[in-house]
């Protein structure tokens, strides 16, 4: 019986691709296996500051590195340390991975070090297992976040982001509480755990932190200079190669304006979007910088992530009270409503839904009055990020966390 010229050609087609598929990937294993030390960044909160802290670090001892992080603004960092802009004509696809890792193979790098690009927890394994092969896998927390996508529940995320912990490698963490599933997951892959104590963070102090350019939090530090150490890079010069770092895209800022004889303090936390992160950091800011200020807090929503809103909204209710909560983006109402069924006065709420942005600065210095404090927060995309750039650019001078 023959047979149809159709289902032929649908054969040989099909034969094509398998073949051009197993090329492919014996191109990139080839690619990776040029790359003697690859580092694989994954976690809630910190992925991309631990990504450069790393990439720094590993530069302040000698290291020849390239880096490439995901986060508020994607970029590929070479081994001088110059950070090139990523521009995606389709948006985000892990795919990226692949085509990053050839690019940075062609510098001759000794080590790489890739910021995670995935949320679904088969990508994120999927990721690891064939694109990035890491012999060092990071894992800087796991927080109630993307619980749409990760959850529903903490211990759900720690799980999904198990799935990037390296075969026959070193695994490293920040994460306390959830560190019976690492403990699992490198037992699994036959890798080494590498926790990250609470002496070794507090042994950055204060002082090295206000070395800075930017609010950096002491356990990405802890966490970056462990990394650093295991690969054999003095303490000191790694420390010193972070300090050097100018802030990324999305870095944490407390801006201190005189607008108009207006005493503000603006912090860009959007980025922080975490309800326990954002939570902290609130409190923080208001113990060190809010006397006789008023507070106002600056929610930036996304239609996209409504889940985050409706975790913010719950959280927000129980931190120290602001003189009003200002609500900007899209999808406002899903955070407004739970404010209200968690019980934040009504009246404090301002929503604006999709307003531009000339209208939510002027809101803020309406609500704000003549001392202020105002923090941005939840998301740094879909507005987060100009209007950071408004106070950035009219900022007198930066204050410490």
């Amino acid at each position: 019986m023959a047979i149809p010229e159709t289902l032929t050609v649908m054969m040989a087609l099909w034969i094509v691709l398998v073949i051009a598929g197993l090329v492919e990937a014996w191109r990139h294993r080839r690619i990776l296996q040029s790359i003697p030390v690859r580092i694989h960044v994954n976690g809630t909160r910190g992925k991309t500051s631990v990504t450069r802290l790393i990439a720094a670090g590993l530069r302040g001892g000698g290291k020849r590195v390239c880096a490439k992080t995901t986060g508020s603004a994607a970029a590929f960092t070479d081994p001088q340390g110059r950070e090139f802009s990523l521009y995606r004509i389709a948006g985000a696809n892990i795919i990226e991975q692949m085509r990053l890792m050839s690019r940075m193979a062609k510098l001759k790098p000794e080590i790489v070090v890739v910021e995670c690009m995935a949320l679904q927890p088969q990508y994120q394994s999927l990721t690891e297992l064939r694109m990035v092969r890491s012999n060092v896998g990071v894992i800087t927390n796991a927080r109630a976040d993307h619980l749409d996508v990760m959850g529903p529940g903490e211990r759900d995320v720690g799980l999904a982001l198990a799935g990037s912990t390296p075969v026959n490698g070193h695994l490293f963490t920040a994460e306390r509480d959830l560190i019976d599933i690492f403990e699992y997951s490198s037992k699994d892959r036959s890798s080494q755990l590498h926790g990250v104590s609470e002496e070794e963070v507090a042994a950055i102090s204060e002082a090295t932190l206000s070395q800075f350019k930017y609010s950096e939090h002491g356990e990405n530090v802890a966490l970056a200079l462990k990394i650093c150490q295991h690969l054999g890079v003095d303490r000191e010069q790694a420390l010193q190669g972070m300090i050097g770092l100018e802030p990324e895209a999305g870095a944490m800022r407390i801006l201190h304006l005189e607008y108009f004889r207006r005493d503000m303090i603006f912090v860009n936390a959007f980025a922080a979007n975490d309800p326990e992160s954002t939570g902290g950091i609130w409190e923080r800011l208001i113990k060190k910088h809010g006397d006789d200020r008023k507070y106002i807090a600056l929610i930036n929503c996304r239609g996209d992530r409504p889940h985050r809103s409706q975790q913010m909204a719950e959280a927000a209710a129980t931190w120290t009270a602001a003189d009003k909560y200002i609500v900007m983006g899209s999808g406002t109402l899903m955070f407004a409503r739970m404010a209200v069924k968690e019980g934040l006065d009504p009246n404090k709420i301002i929503v604006m839904e999709q307003g531009a942005m000339v209208d939510v600065i002027e809101t803020i210095f309406e609500e704000a009055g003549y001392r202020s404090l105002v923090v941005g927060m939840c998301n740094i995309h879909g507005g987060g990020e100009d209007v950071a750039r408004f106070f950035q650019n009219r900022a007198l001078r930066e204050e410490d966390l």
